[in-house]
């Protein structure tokens, strides 16, 4: 047996959400390392980093996207390029800060009209990479139309066709199309299709629990269903039991936990586990995910997700 993962600290809040800090760089110690050094202005390690990186795209964007949500990402981005005017490295994680930027509460609309702008920018320099489009993707998602951020998807997979973080920016913007309980929903199809064009080791073979989980929190948000999942029914149906066998089945037999995005999968499946009433199936996966808990989909339906996690890795592990 496994030994159990490391304790995670205890949210300092005695009421209302807790205070936990979910890191977007996960089990990246590399990126860990030179985000400290870039937020503290020193961007020649980020630079050799990303150098590295090469056109690993799934790699590249989740690398871009954690430096870009550092504070001062902007202007030390902005110096790397006074030292380098034709650095495209330099130029999208500009962009990515400007999108980042743009996100906040009391942003407008010309911080979002610039956001665009320099992702564009970016997206010029270097035809290949995705990622420009990523961050477009991303700012549609949070103030555009699904429209537009399904044509930035398609510009994403012409240039790399499993784009991981794509696919679930992807799902999660079709899953609410249609705020009412339909279990034909089109999400359904597209997570299938997704996974079956995917090569057989591709981490999209997830796509059809994130897809389940992107329709509970629509659900829910829009009161069809329970936000109890196991009061919801979400969970037990003949498809919710197809989908999770499969994916838990396909995550048994994977042996690539090399991909950058790895515990984004892990937890998604751990949660699916969980409101499916599967504790013993959870506690495999909890064990796999240690202390690298993500936001989503916890904090569907409204709960927090810090709290949730925990509630869910005590029932399934036996132990805070």
């Amino acid at each position: 047996m496994s030994p159990p993962p490391p304790p995670l600290g205890r949210s300092r809040r005695k009421g209302g959400r807790s205070d936990h800090v979910f890191d977007p760089a996960l089990v990246d110690r590399e990126l860990v390392d030179v985000r400290v050094q870039f937020a503290q202005g020193r961007w020649t390690r980020a630079r050799s980093l990303l150098v590295a990186t090469g056109t690993d795209w799934d790699r590249r964007g989740h690398r871009l996207l954690a430096l870009a949500a550092v504070p001062s990402a902007a202007g030390w981005a902005a110096d790397w390029l006074l030292a380098e005017p034709d650095s495209a490295d330099a130029t999208t994680l500009l962009a990515l800060a400007a999108v980042a930027r743009s996100r906040r509460p009391k942003a407008g609309p010309a911080e979002r009209d610039r956001a665009r702008e320099a992702c564009l920018t970016a997206a010029a320099l270097d035809p290949a990479d995705p990622t420009p489009w990523l961050g477009l993707m991303t700012l549609e998602r949070t103030h555009g139309t699904h429209e537009a951020a399904a044509g930035h998807f398609e510009e994403i997979r012409a240039r790399h066709p499993e784009h991981h973080h794509a696919h679930h920016l992807m799902t999660a913007s079709l899953a609410e199309t249609n705020p009412e309980s339909d279990p034909l929903h089109p999400v359904y199809d597209f997570a299938a299709w997704a996974a079956e064009q995917a090569p057989a080791d591709s981490p999209l073979a997830v796509l059809p629990v994130v897809a389940h989980a992107e329709r509970y929190r629509v659900l829910a948000a829009a009161g069809s269903v329970s936000a109890d999942p196991a009061a919801s029914g979400h969970w037990s149906g003949r498809r919710a039991g197809q989908v999770m066998k499969a994916a838990f089945d396909w995550w048994l037999e994977w042996e690539r936990e090399d991909h950058p995005r790895h515990h984004t999968d892990l937890n998604f499946l751990a949660h699916a586990k969980s409101c499916e009433g599967r504790p013993a199936e959870a506690a495999a996966l909890f064990h796999r995910i240690g202390p690298h808990v993500t936001e989503v989909p916890w904090s569907y339906a409204g709960r927090d997700p810090y709290r949730e996690f925990i509630t869910a890795r005590t029932l399934a592990l036996g132990a805070p």
